[in-house]
């Protein structure tokens, strides 16, 4: 890309837009415009205020300007953006349900007490890292430049990385509990024999439609196509999955 404008208008529509607000909510945090709490994840005022924007809005914040911030916000920019457009290409509904299928995963989580957090934006990027890492388990990954492994082992890493630095393990734990129970619902399980039973909703499928959001699905006449450019020898693993065709 020849300007930072290009690639920002390159990007796909869903990881641009979640990056986006995550960057206009810091921001307004750093000026001074609104305080946290008023988004935080908090059930009392959800339900005895009915405060029920905080269900949504406690996923946008990933903390102050920070290294960390910086960190998240470029996992959103690699790991959402390949599989935005790669094995979601054109199937920008089922990416969509994917992120809502995780974040409601999650809050239904932070209901027990050890799993609460205010801000649940870092374990929500962290189980696109996860999905990731299912989808190109061979790619290889430098961590930090110390260490090279298979990217199937990096959301790992990563956790372990945290316990050694002491960091929060909890954010990153959850992440990977709902992208693996995504995982499993959409592929483990279908390739195991049994029934796909997280097909992206009608509604979601209207929405991306009425606001016309990302590339149009493939038609019956060009998935033979697309299946043919998907198949085994394209250095990622698992294509042609059976979960692909719920659309």
């Amino acid at each position: 890309m020849s300007s930072p404008a290009e690639f920002y208008r390159s990007l796909p529509p869903i990881s641009k837009a979640y990056g986006t607000i995550c960057v206009v909510a810091t921001a307004a945090f750093q000026l001074g415009l609104y305080d946290p709490r008023t988004i935080a994840l908090l059930y009392g005022p959800v339900f005895s205020q009915f405060q029920v924007w905080r269900l949504i809005t406690n996923f946008f914040f990933l903390g102050k300007f920070s290294v960390n911030f910086g960190i998240r916000l470029l996992m959103i920019a690699r790991y959402g953006v390949q599989l935005e457009k790669g094995p979601f290409e054109r199937r920008t509904a089922d990416f969509l349900w994917m992120m809502i299928f995780g974040a409601l995963t999650l809050l239904v989580l932070s209901t027990i007490p050890l799993f609460w957090s205010p801000f649940l934006g870092v374990s929500l990027v962290f189980m696109l890292v996860y999905v990731w890492s299912r989808e190109y388990p061979n790619a290889n990954i430098n961590l930090y430049g110390l260490v090279q492994l298979k990217a199937f082992y990096f959301p790992w890493a990563m956790l372990a990385l945290d316990v050694i630095f002491g960091s929060p393990i909890w954010p990153d734990l959850l992440g990977i509990i709902a992208g693996h129970l995504y995982h499993f619902l959409t592929v483990l399980h279908p390739l195991a024999g049994g029934k796909n039973i997280l097909k992206t909703p009608r509604w979601v499928h209207k929405i991306v439609a009425r606001w016309r959001i990302g590339a149009p699905p493939l038609t019956s006449r060009s998935q033979p196509a697309a299946a043919a450019a998907a198949a085994p020898g394209t250095g990622v693993a698992f294509r042609g999955r059976s979960y692909r065709l719920n659309d």
